[in-house]
């Protein structure tokens, strides 16, 4: 998922048969072969939620000599500095690492630092994820399998109903989509809602979050050329996605809040905002967050323009574990169809996986929390058609960049000129 927090409930998903005869563990070193009945700790490090607890419990007591311990880091960006560290000394890094899509290439660079899952029998599951997802962790040469997919980022709107209701709009999803085919006329839909709900009513979030979904629609490439050359200021596409964004804002329509911040996370719950762009990871933090009490309030429609992947990780095994053999059978296990069912189940995490996403569990799941919208075949309808964008090496840091000079448009510290240049000089700071 390029976001910084990530991932819901459906039917119960049958694992009978997922987990595989229980593995030899054992202390030894690494490249020696466990002693029988050694015990063996997995660290899997991951951000956010995966949704793997259950799984966990699965695969433990299906291998008595193998604990899993999961340390966990709420948020990327607190969560890909650490990573970065660990990698680059060859120490605390466990045996399984979760890496976000829009930090995957800059690991991929050198990929020397992973097992390669190929060596350990990845190579016959490639018909087990969507072709693009695969070919995004394997080497140019296809040579090497740096990690295997968990979740797609597929696109959605999510409302408020009740709101929406207030400000005399459509309360249906289908109607609620036909609002806004493109972000134009998401725009204007916010305009009305505003002027008919009052001078502090707000239509969406932030101006971020905005641009970031804009912006995943406009081709194959954002901050970077696939040649991982910095593009910012060449490529129409992210002028495009500022100029739709920056248009919102002069609007009055974004409630101006900081993505992942106190204020962003209560405004789920008191009404800020009355639109979200949301991944399908996001509706589990919806929430976490909006509470109980807004059950059935919050809903899902589709998203304004052609529909784009925001997010999605992978799970890889770094060269430092000791233990690249089990670690590589439970980064297969997890990444399974069966175990990508259990994790959309557990936190609304979509599947990269063809079977899961055609499981009849995920294509006729609602989610009750939003309304019982039929998020299986809303995030369904998209995610095989999805078309991968390629995100640089530094593509995490020049995001947030960019994001800091839309914040402080929205706070009235810049105007989108002197923005957008804080956002080219920035960007190119960082990328040097």
């Amino acid at each position: 998922m390029t976001t910084q927090v990530r991932r819901g409930l459906f039917a119960a998903v049958a694992l009978a048969g997922l987990v595989a005869t229980a593995a030899c563990g054992g202390g030894s070193p690494a490249g020696e072969a466990p002693k029988a009945g050694e015990k063996i700790e997995l660290v899997v490090k991951t951000f956010s939620k995966f949704g793997y607890t259950e799984l966990y419990k699965k695969y433990e007591a299906a291998h008595p000599n193998i604990t899993i311990k999961e340390e966990n880091i709420a948020q990327l960006g607190d969560y890909l500095p650490k990573l970065q560290q660990w990698i680059a000394t060859g120490s605390g890094a466990g045996d399984v690492v979760a890496l976000e899509e829009g930090i995957l290439v800059q690991f991929m660079a050198k990929p020397d630092n992973f097992v390669n899952l190929l060596d350990h029998g990845a190579g016959s599951l490639q018909d087990k994820f969507l072709e693009w997802k695969w070919k995004q962790a394997l080497t140019p040469d296809g040579k090497t399998l740096v990690g295997l997919g968990t979740d797609v980022g597929a696109q959605g709107m999510c409302y408020r109903r009740d709101l929406f209701e207030k400000a005399g709009l459509p309360t249906d999803r289908e109607e609620v989509g036909k609002l806004w085919p493109t972000w134009e006329a998401y725009t204007e839909t916010g305009k009305k809602f505003v002027a008919a709900a009052g001078k502090d009513a707000r239509f969406f979030d932030s101006a971020g979050n905005i641009f970031q979904n804009i912006l995943m629609q406009q081709g194959d490439h954002t901050y970077f050329d696939t040649a991982g050359k910095l593009v910012i200021d060449t490529n129409p596409g992210v002028k495009a996605a500022w100029d739709t964004t920056t248009a919102m804002v002069g609007a009055d329509l974004s409630a101006k809040l900081q993505m992942w911040g106190p204020q962003w996370n209560a405004g789920f719950k008191t009404g800020s905002f009355a639109t979200i762009a949301c991944p399908a990871w996001m509706l589990g933090l919806i929430k976490e967050q909006a509470g109980a009490g807004l059950t059935g309030q919050w809903d899902v429609a589709r998203v304004p323009g052609s529909g784009a992947v925001r997010g999605g990780s992978f799970l890889a095994v770094p060269k430092q574990s000791k233990h690249p053999k089990e670690a590589a059978e439970l980064a297969t296990f997890l990444t399974s169809p069966e175990g990508q069912l259990a994790a959309f189940k557990a936190e609304s995490n979509f599947p990269s996986s063809p079977q899961a996403i055609d499981d009849p569990a995920v294509q006729s799941f609602t989610n009750a929390y939003f309304n019982n919208a039929p998020v299986g075949k809303i995030f369904g309808e998209s995610a095989k058609t999805l078309k991968p964008v390629y995100l640089g090496p530094d593509n995490q840091a020049v995001g947030d960049r960019v994001g800091e000079a839309l914040l402080a448009l929205e706070q009235g510290k810049l105007d989108a000129g002197a923005a957008w240049t804080q956002a080219i000089e920035s960007a190119k700071r960082t990328a040097k």
